[in-house]
């Protein structure tokens, strides 16, 4: 073993353990976050993002890392979104009166874990960088403490998070077990001559472990409380990052350790896939805050993200980077625009207070209509070429039906986003809202831009990158 060329291969990591720590030092001493901590915190996972670009490819740590272009294409987004997180909690936090050093370092942390995530090569570190991102989502969900449902929102969070790590680390076992070896290639080995019972069931519960971690039904009960509770910034990243990280975990699982079973796994996800659509667009329906509303959007969104998985071909992988990619600029940008927006001091977080938001803040209310739309799939926002791709990949792959049935989903849904943008366009207004803080305001405006038109100029980067990084997987 070739120390020096294993720690080459993670580098992102190295360098975000290092920062972390660093950070943690430096935020002992000064206790409260100021402009140049946050830039440091940034400039870390920028640091990390150019060497996961640069660096070297290979495996490394006896297979249990993977360095490919899958795994730098996943890094990319994942630390673009937690530096995108930093500068839009920390206003939120300090209006508040929490001006603490903790987020920033935690959102780090994440970042660190979900790298491991996105590199996993093994049974054991996936695991670990599983939990690693895990604990820190725990905290930032209730890092406001003197809110009630935040703390409320943490601990739902931590005890559910428990019970799905418990699942992961049964299938783990019991693929342990009946393979012999925790390695992804090993185990693909064992699968090729012949995958018994014992270690299909082991792959069920992998399976619903990592599905409990992108709010997949039926195992999405923990999202709509926690999205409600959490800080809105804190539900900004956990609604991008976090479910692309477990996203290329999935295909890394799915294709690397168990290609050779495709048609027993494809059938498991098409079901999964098709009830989050259903879950998602018709329990949406229903709500009146608009966190819980998104968060059922995203339960919903993730099935059409699982349903390009189902394809079982390259082709299925790339959509479903590609749709993941542009649907974190949604989510990222409506929970920026949330975050922005108060009326007296309190947060504006249902349906009602939206009314005639056009008049008192109309670039916050067009960047909400374009993401409400994007997340509808209507063209020519973004949100439409994440689903194109994903419906051509699927009908593709023979999955026709299942494509229809997940497009008449979208059509459900369509209800909830145009009900909203009925009410900030033609309600009369609600009252005065505050002055938002610039920077929420910045992100969210950057990001409606990207929906429309950018996203046309920056597919025919992002297309090219998600096939080379879909083509890592070995799918044919």
């Amino acid at each position: 073993m070739n120390f020096s060329a294993d720690l080459s291969l993670a580098l992102p990591e190295v360098i975000l353990a290092g920062g972390a720590l660093l950070l943690l030092v430096w935020g002992a001493f000064q206790s409260r976050a100021n402009a140049v901590f946050t830039l440091a915190a940034v400039a870390v996972l920028g640091a990390a993002a150019v060497a996961a670009v640069v660096g070297p490819v290979g495996r490394g740590f006896a297979g249990g890392l993977v360095a490919d272009a899958a795994s730098s294409f996943a890094k990319v987004a994942i630390y673009a979104a937690s530096a995108i997180a930093i500068p839009l909690g920390q206003p939120w936090f300090r209006r508040r009166g929490i001006n603490n050093f903790e987020f920033p370092v935690l959102i780090v942390l994440a970042a660190l874990g979900m790298g491991m995530m996105a590199s996993a090569g093994d049974l054991i570190s996936l695991y670990v960088g599983v939990e690693l991102h895990s604990l820190a989502l725990y905290v930032m969900a209730a890092m406001h403490r003197d809110d009630a449902k935040a703390s409320e929102a943490g601990l739902k969070y931590f005890v559910l998070g428990a019970l799905s790590s418990g699942l992961l680390l049964y299938g783990a076992s019991l693929i342990y077990g009946f393979a012999g070896s925790t390695r992804f290639d090993v185990i693909a080995q064992t699968v090729s001559d012949g995958a018994g019972v014992g270690i299909l069931f082991g792959l069920v519960f992998l399976i619903c472990g990592l599905a409990f971690k992108v709010s997949a039904a039926p195992f999405h009960m923990w999202t709509p409380d926690v999205y409600e509770g959490a800080p809105t910034p804190v539900v900004a990243f956990f609604g991008a990052a976090p479910k692309m990280a477990a996203m290329v975990l999935f295909a890394r699982v799915l294709a690397d350790g168990f290609g050779g079973a495709a048609e027993q796994w494809r059938q498991i996800l098409v079901i999964v896939a098709l009830l989050s659509v259903a879950v998602g667009a018709f329990a949406g329906l229903a709500q009146s805050n608009l966190k819980r509303l998104w968060a059922y959007s995203s339960i919903a969104n993730i099935g059409y993200a699982v349903l390009g998985l189902a394809a079982g071909d390259a082709a299925g992988v790339q959509a479903m980077l590609v749709f993941m990619v542009l649907y974190m600029v949604d989510v990222t940008g409506f929970f920026a625009c949330l975050a922005a927006l108060s009326r007296e001091g309190r947060p504006m977080e249902t349906i009602s207070d939206m009314a005639g938001l056009v008049k008192e803040r109309p670039g916050i209310a067009l960047a909400m209509t374009a993401f409400s739309l994007s997340a509808l799939g209507l063209p020519p926002f973004s949100g439409f070429w994440a689903k194109f791709y994903v419906f051509k990949a699927a009908i593709g792959a023979g999955l026709g039906v299942a494509a229809v049935i997940a497009l008449v989903g979208s059509v459900v849904a369509a209800f909830y986003y145009l009900r909203l943008i009925k009410v900030m366009w033609f309600d009369a207004a609600a009252g005065a809202v505050d002055k938002p803080a610039p920077e929420a305001r910045i992100i969210a405006v950057a990001l409606a831009l990207f929906t429309f038109p950018v996203v046309l100029v920056a597919l025919a980067f992002i297309d090219p990158l998600a096939a080379a990084a879909a083509a890592a997987f070995g799918l044919a």
